[in-house]
């Protein structure tokens, strides 16, 4: 099943996400390669700057997606105000189905 990790950034806080960025994005390259992720990337607040995350997994269950989200270097640098995980459904444009 696919879960979406949809995570807000704590205000102020744009200094952790940047210093915190290397790791994060390694640790994105190894979900990836193990074909784990999905799909990645930061919403934008109203400048265009990072201010959450959305990351869509490959995961057993809600248990192991939780897993997942809590070893992210930006949750473990206590970047995130909130994360809410959810499963989800992809119906259009599938990869697989192009």
């Amino acid at each position: 099943m696919i879960y979406i990790i949809h995570c807000s950034d704590k205000p102020g806080h744009l200094n952790v996400r940047m210093d915190t960025r290397p790791e994060h994005v390694a640790y994105l390259d190894k979900l990836n390669a193990e074909g784990t992720l999905k799909f990645a990337g930061p919403f934008l607040d109203g400048e265009g700057k990072p201010c959450g995350s959305m990351v869509a997994i490959e995961a057993e269950d809600g248990a192991a997606a939780e897993a997942i989200a809590k070893a992210d270097p930006y949750a473990l640098a206590g970047l995130f105000e909130s994360v809410e995980i959810r499963p989800w459904n992809w119906v259009f444009n599938k990869p697989e189905n192009a």
